[in-house]
């Protein structure tokens, strides 16, 4: 294991004191990604910056009706359909355990309850409550403007390849991902 003074020393060298064939990013002669590698290393580092940004959107929107980000992610998984913790985690790439605490804090402030399972024992289902619908609603009214302002600036035709693009992407991952 690195200390923290080798893992500092690494983030103080310069590009200019590697070796030649070093990768920017990778051991010193050490191979290099492919150009196909690289752009995908770009897209997820925009993705990355992408996120943090939703993230601070969402809860910008989810304010008003007293909520989170993560707390409306939870909320609009369970509008139209029941789900255990453990399948909205799976949906939206989640440890189930953060789920869990989400899920039982809305519990508490009476946006969710638990109801029993009748496919599974153990695995209670999430069902919005009526709180926690108008919660909702409130957070999607606001929502609709802010959308539609950013779908206009960017353009139909753009989001409809971009969207294509990360159906790919997400295919891709999926299909290395263990189950």
């Amino acid at each position: 294991m690195a200390t923290v003074a080798g893992r500092q020393h690494a983030v103080n060298n310069r590009a200019s004191d590697a070796a030649p064939n070093a990768a920017p990013d990778g051991p010193p002669d050490g191979p290099r990604r492919t150009a196909a590698g690289d752009l995908f290393s770009a897209l997820v580092v925009r993705l990355f910056r992408v996120n943090g940004l939703l993230a601070a959107e969402g809860d910008r929107l989810a304010r008003p009706a007293g909520q989170t980000s993560a707390r409306w992610q939870l909320l609009a998984m369970v509008e139209d359909t029941p789900r255990t913790v453990a399948e909205i985690a799976r949906v939206l790439g989640l440890a189930r355990q953060s789920v869990q605490r989400v899920a039982d804090a809305l519990e508490r402030d009476g946006l969710v309850r638990y109801e029993d399972n009748p496919r599974h024992r153990r695995a209670r289902l999430v069902v919005l409550t009526d709180v926690g619908r108008a919660a909702l609603e409130t957070i999607q009214a606001a929502q609709r403007p802010w959308a539609d302002a950013l779908g206009e600036k960017v353009g139909e035709r753009e989001l409809e390849r971009a969207n294509r693009t990360l159906d790919r992407v997400l295919e891709a991952l999926l299909a290395r991902s263990p189950r």
